[in-house]
């Protein structure tokens, strides 16, 4: 019951989010990929994808100069990841926009788009994933049945993402040259 309360309080319909981000009241940070960000964004957010979160933790905090800090990803998930760090941290005011930047255009909010597609990390996770598996089992069947391992292995990584909640797969593709992009709000801690 508490961590459900803690969560209500910490995200922010995104209805109440489009007052709240376009007004100078709150500092509003996109912790999805530069290639995600560099696609469509809300004018005015920095980019911290959430892989370098932690070491941006005081750097945003300094930002945001008392503000709240409102955090926003695709759809949410992300977002909700990037508070809890922030929190562990130390930012004590840092707060999620429900429904991501899907919800944002989606209510017919103003974005800044650049006329390139980004593939998002959870698709890039079921694109290697199912490739791996497919692949995995073409050669176990072709070249050798001990390769069977790969797709038990790939499957074994799903599961503990799905139970642990963390997926070991998109933090590896978040790294990937092609999801770097242009220069994000990370750079400014450089």
């Amino acid at each position: 019951m508490t961590t459900q309360t803690q969560s209500t309080q910490a995200t922010h319909s995104g209805v109440q989010n489009s007052a709240h981000a376009q007004s100078n009241d709150s500092f509003v940070v996109d912790v999805r990929t530069p290639a995600e960000y560099n696609e469509v964004h809300v004018e005015g957010t920095l980019n911290f994808p959430l892989g370098d979160l932690s070491r941006s933790a005081t750097k945003i905090a300094e930002l945001a100069a008392g503000r709240p800090v409102t955090l926003l990803c695709r759809t949410g998930k992300r977002a909700e990841e990037g508070r809890k760090l922030l929190t562990k941290a130390g930012v004590r005011d840092a707060h999620c926009m429900e429904g991501g930047i899907e919800a944002w255009v989606g209510q017919g909010n103003p974005v800044m788009r650049s006329g390139t597609k980004a593939v998002s990390i959870e698709r890039q996770v079921r694109i290697a994933a199912g490739s791996l598996v497919f692949l995995g089992s073409i050669a176990a069947w072709f070249i050798n049945p001990a390769l069977v391992i790969l797709p038990g292995f790939v499957g074994a990584g799903l599961v503990f993402a799905g139970v642990t909640d963390t997926c070991g797969m998109a933090m590896v593709l978040a790294k990937m040259a092609w999801n770097k992009g242009q220069a994000s709000g990370a750079s400014l801690i450089a």
